[in-house]
């Protein structure tokens, strides 16, 4: 969820309700400024009001890349759009050409993306597996397709597509 809080937009990444004792309940939440990158923690009592930001969200196709940003296209209008490496950030670490994401807009301007859940990608580099090795007992690095590097089981190979987890960067099974 984006909120306006102190006048800025945060995304909220964590929100926990609390209620010690017989003091009045709370809301401990973690925000992430979209301006500064700046992650905090803070504490909302009851009384306390905040803004949801609205959003318009669309699908936009990812292009290319180059020395001016990174280029999408929108999947309806077919508009072209450039977004900076601070809107894009970490999902750049996801993205091949064509691949489909929603990105976030406020009052016109892009702010955010928002990945898929799950990716796959294709292993260029990998050590070859151990023998005896089983799928539980050990991981050994790989590198993918976009640059990103995870940690993969042994009797995965080089040139199999893999899908991983866009959250924590774990591989999940084999696609296909």
């Amino acid at each position: 969820m984006i909120v306006i809080h102190n006048g800025e937009l945060h995304r909220a990444h964590s929100v926990v309700h609390k209620t010690p004792g017989n003091l009045r309940g709370f809301v401990q939440a973690k925000l992430r400024s979209l301006k500064s990158g700046a992650m905090n923690e803070h504490r909302f009592r009851s009384e306390d009001k905040i803004e949801k930001a609205t959003l318009d969200t669309h699908e936009m196709q990812y292009l290319y890349s180059d020395g001016e940003g990174h280029h999408f296209m929108n999947q309806e209008t077919y508009d072209q759009v450039r977004l900076s490496d601070e809107i894009v950030g970490d999902a750049m670490k996801y993205l091949l050409p064509e691949t489909v994401i929603d990105v976030d807009f406020y009052d016109g301007n892009p702010i955010s993306v928002e990945l898929p859940t799950t990716v796959n990608l294709k292993v260029v580099e990998t050590e070859p597996g151990m023998k005896g090795a089983t799928a539980s007992a050990s991981y050994k690095p790989a590198k993918l397709e976009t640059g990103l590097i995870v940690q993969i089981p042994q009797f995965v190979e080089a040139g199999t597509v893999i899908k991983i987890d866009t959250r924590d960067d774990s591989y999940l099974e084999r696609a296909g």
